[in-house]
């Protein structure tokens, strides 16, 4: 058994930038502009002999818009930037499939170096269609090897759609093969709409598989959805709405839920056995 894997608490990130995150309503135009300022000062330092962590994620991990925040944005505070490199690579709109087809994940591979950190939470944008013309960015929902052959509208071309599994799988063999320490993370709750109690996990299938995944694959993990949750104990969903989540849905958080799931990753960071990473927290 490998020593990195813990029950179901246990992880790292960090963060510096990345775009600003994609709305229901961004054109294609937008999307491209975005990605452009997304790509700009990332993965330029070639010589450098300090380890990096990269942040793979969606726009609950990176979101500078008007009062929205998101936990990859408020993370690397904690870290000491003079022992390692961060950047938030999270890009709003992406699920655990299209932040790989879409060539961001090769960018970072392209950078990794033995030594480096990568964490990944994907989940919240996987639900969607697989070939519809607006995003295309659904994954199948299974931990299988089942697979899909559809004409992507966006890319178009075709393209075989795996599973919500099989992506998280390729990202941790990948980031494993480049002698990288690749880190799970379940998606973070979603604004709950009852009381919550010490213990409770959201009732999601993408916060199952993700568990699975790292149980199987034996990955470090942090299981951001329960330990967040956790904090909501005691507190109304009204409550919770108001000072955690933006106005606009129950999905993307305000500043203060930035930090509070951020607070949590570091929870879970900390109580995850032999992993060099803890060791780049500041004191």
């Amino acid at each position: 058994m490998n020593k990195m894997l813990l029950p179901l608490f246990a992880v790292a990130a960090l963060s510096v930038r990345a775009a600003e995150p994609i709305s229901p309503n961004s054109s294609a135009n937008l999307d491209a502009k975005r990605d452009v300022a997304h790509n700009a000062g990332f993965l330029t330092d070639t010589s450098r002999t300090f380890p990096m962590l990269f942040i793979v994620g969606d726009s609950t991990v990176h979101n500078p818009g008007r009062g929205e925040r998101g936990w990859g944005d408020v993370l690397g505070k904690s870290f000491d930037t003079n022992k390692i490199r961060v950047e938030n690579h999270a890009l709003g709109g992406r699920s655990s499939r299209t932040f790989i087809t879409q060539g961001y994940w090769d960018m970072i591979m392209a950078a990794a170096k033995p030594g480096d950190f990568v964490l990944i939470q994907m989940g919240h944008n996987d639900g969607g269609p697989l070939d519809d013309t607006n995003r295309a960015r659904g994954s199948i929902r299974s931990l299988g090897e089942e697979t899909k052959d559809i004409y992507n509208p966006i890319l178009k071309k075709p393209e075989t759609v795996h599973t919500y599994g099989w992506y998280l799988r390729k990202y941790t063999a990948d980031a494993r093969a480049k002698g990288m320490t690749p880190i799970l993370c379940t998606p973070i709750p979603h604004c709950p709409k009852e009381a919550v109690k010490a213990g409770d996990v959201e009732k999601s299938i993408y916060v199952e598989m993700a568990a699975a995944v790292a149980r199987n694959e034996q990955v470090a993990f942090i299981h951001l959805n329960q330990i967040t949750m956790s904090h909501f104990a005691g507190l109304s969903p009204k409550e919770i709405k108001e000072k955690y989540y933006t106005p606009a849905d129950n999905t993307h958080t305000s500043p203060a839920g930035a930090e509070l799931n951020a607070q949590s990753v570091l929870e879970g960071l900390k109580q995850l056995r032999d992993c060099p990473l803890a060791g780049f927290l500041k004191p």
